[in-house]
């Protein structure tokens, strides 16, 4: 039996109709009644629903329908692609701002550590502030919050430390090589000297206080969705 036939049967012996399902699922009738009579397939969300809804197990929704069981794995396959996709497009996003600030900062300030003007107060607090303290952090916060609303497994926690890292890099290959760029000779132990390792906390602590808030957001979001199946 086909699973088109097994959600009629379902809904039948629950005493529904299908503009009452469709309410309750939040789909149009006319997306019921193509899925019972088999002219297209509904959404994984669609089936969870609809399994809590009839009280039916998935296994005995989706038993020996296979082109169900392919279409809900292409679905899969292709929602995790998406994704993936998505994410890399975000944190491409932020490597761009990172990759603008230390611009910015050679082109308006990179003059002045070369020609000795270094006590501008553009230079010891406007840029750190707002690169370091403002346009960064408010970055790395709102690409991990939706990350966090979009992923479930536990890899997506790496990005806290990496958003860590470009803080320091950040710095580093700022006011760090820019320090630098006045010694006649450079050691190791300058070069620890002026990473302002500091940075990484803030970098991984925005990142982390974002994937929070994502992570709240899509129980929250879950939450919602549980109480209109019920």
């Amino acid at each position: 039996m086909e699973i088109g036939n097994r959600l009629k049967n379902a809904r039948t012996e629950m005493g529904l109709t299908q503009e009452k399902v469709a309410e309750e699922i939040g789909v149009s009738r006319q997306s019921i009644s193509n899925w019972e009579n088999n002219r297209s397939y509904p959404d994984i969300v669609s089936v969870i629903k609809l399994s809590d809804l009839y009280s039916v197990s998935l296994d005995e929704l989706l038993k020996e329908d296979k082109n169900m069981i392919n279409h809900l794995d292409e679905a899969t396959n292709t929602v995790a692609s998406r994704r993936k996709l998505e994410t890399l497009i975000e944190v491409g996003g932020y490597l761009m701002i990172w990759t603008f600030s230390l611009i910015a900062f050679w082109a308006f300030f990179g003059v002045a550590f070369w020609t000795g003007t270094v006590n501008d107060a553009a230079i010891s607090y406007g840029y750190p502030i707002l690169v370091f303290y403002i346009v960064l952090p408010v970055s790395a916060a709102v690409i991990s919050a939706f990350v966090g609303a979009r992923s479930s497994g536990g890899l997506k926690w790496l990005l806290a430390p990496v958003f860590g890292l470009t803080f320091l890099l950040a710095d580093f290959m700022t006011f760090g090589v820019a320090w630098l760029s006045t010694f006649e000779n450079v050691t190791i132990s300058e070069i620890i000297a002026v990473c302002e390792f500091p940075r990484i906390i803030v970098g991984a602590g925005a990142s982390a206080i974002g994937m929070c808030v994502g992570i709240l957001i899509k129980r929250s979001k879950y939450k919602k969705l549980k109480k209109q199946t019920e």
